[in-house]
């Protein structure tokens, strides 16, 4: 099922040239694995700083203190907890092997006390920095609404969901690969909604609680609480780590309108960094504030996060959180002025990538239908509405949520 995937993303590729990027590392990196199975091919070079592999195609190089310390033997490591049992601060940090060699698929290095090591050559490829900066952490499928909509990406089933893992399963590899999945069936009420977000993961407490129900009040100090348009962002950016999924079920609307807005991040971003390198660039060094103040009889808060628009990985340049909302972004005072003038017009030609009306994807939320959202991702949105909404919802803990989808073997 994930190669079919795989193999679907590759098609909708050709139709977006932002997959690009993500496509060809993903190849390199399957390249890499295919390179890395001959291992007549193996040959090892002991230099002064590093022990040189040349695995398949692929030369690696290993620090020695790197090597003793990743030891896998029963003295260094406890593989009944998978934690390290050595000392590193033990570890000389002059250390070389006496010997090393390669016997029956394994590097087996001999060190000066006498302590043996072996690691499988599969082992260090794909642990090797050479291996990991030609990949990806997870594979994406980048959309903008035409190919959301042109991928038939079905929702979940209510009853199903709840008690078949391989529906479950199916469900959490359309999140990772678009960043929103939908369960559709679902009763209309908090309990129900409550139900089926610990299904996929455990429940987030921030300043709003655990779950959460709303209506255009204002009971709350926040713009969310009204019946105003909202234009995209990403939720919690003034948390130091914003939440990783938020949930929306909508249990009542009496009215119109009400549409919610969802735009891939991720594609608007890589669309700027083709085709404007350096403001990508800035936007990923640029540390921004946002903040949450509020002031009403019931609460009072204050909560404050710093970091940068985009942020990547520093080893193979991957995407890995948006942090996008004018409503709460604080004074700009951590750059000097003509960094901010710079770092203004980057923005601006990500709001423009963002706000074209090809990446908005629409969807109407009725009763029964919830939507799970990559808010590290895919950024929300509203039309304007009238009438009685009332939305329940909550935010799970990002952690748990790819801990599970590594349990069903998923790419993460």
């Amino acid at each position: 099922m994930f190669n079919r995937t795989l193999r679907a993303a590759a098609g909708h590729a050709r139709r977006l040239p932002a997959l690009s990027a993500t496509r060809l590392q993903w190849r390199h990196r399957v390249l890499q694995v295919r390179a890395c199975a001959d291992a007549r091919a193996a040959s090892l070079r002991v230099l002064d700083d590093c022990l040189e592999l040349k695995y398949g195609d692929t030369p690696m190089r290993f620090n020695y203190v790197w090597l003793r310390d990743h030891c896998r033997s029963a003295s260094s490591y406890n593989p009944a907890t998978n934690q390290r049992s050595l000392d590193t601060a033990e570890i000389d940090l002059r250390v070389r092997p006496e010997s090393s060699r390669i016997e029956e698929g394994h590097v087996v290095l001999t060190w000066p006390d006498g302590h043996v090591s072996k690691f499988s050559l599969d082992w260090l490829a794909a642990n090797s920095y050479e291996v990991k900066r030609q990949g990806v952490v997870q594979p994406r499928v980048l959309w903008n609404a035409g190919v959301y909509e042109g991928a038939n990406v079905p929702a979940a089933e209510w009853e199903k969901f709840m008690s078949c893992d391989a529906e479950l399963r199916q469900f959490l590899q359309n999140y990772l690969l678009y960043g929103i999945a939908f369960v559709d069936g679902v009763p209309a009420t908090v309990e129900a909604t409550e139900a089926v977000t610990q299904r996929v993961s455990l429940i987030r407490q921030t300043t709003y609680g655990g779950m959460w129900s709303f209506t255009s009040d204002f009971s709350r100090g926040d713009t969310a609480y009204s019946q105003l348009a909202l234009d995209r962002h990403t939720d919690t950016s003034y948390f130091q780590e914003p939440c990783g999924i938020q949930v929306f079920h909508c249990l009542k609307h009496e009215g119109t309108g009400g549409r919610t807005l969802l735009v891939d991040g991720f594609h608007a971003a890589e669309q700027l960094r083709q085709r404007s390198p350096q403001s990508f660039r800035l936007l990923t060094q640029v540390p921004i504030g946002h903040e949450y103040i509020e002031n009403t009889d019931g609460h009072q808060n204050h909560i404050t996060g710093i970091g940068p628009v985009l942020n990547v990985y520093p080893w193979n340049d991957e995407l890995y959180l948006i942090r996008y909302n004018n409503y709460d972004r604080s004074v700009i005072n951590t750059v000097p002025y003509d960094v901010v003038q710079r770092w203004y017009e980057a923005h601006r030609e990500l709001t423009t990538e963002l706000r074209r009306p090809e990446n908005e994807l629409w969807v109407k939320l009725n009763p029964g239908k919830v939507i799970f959202v990559d808010n590290w991702r895919v950024l929300h949105g509203r039309e304007s509405f009238t009438g009685l909404r009332q939305i329940c919802g909550c935010y799970l803990t990002r952690d748990d949520v790819l801990s599970r989808a590594r349990g069903f073997r998923l790419h993460v």
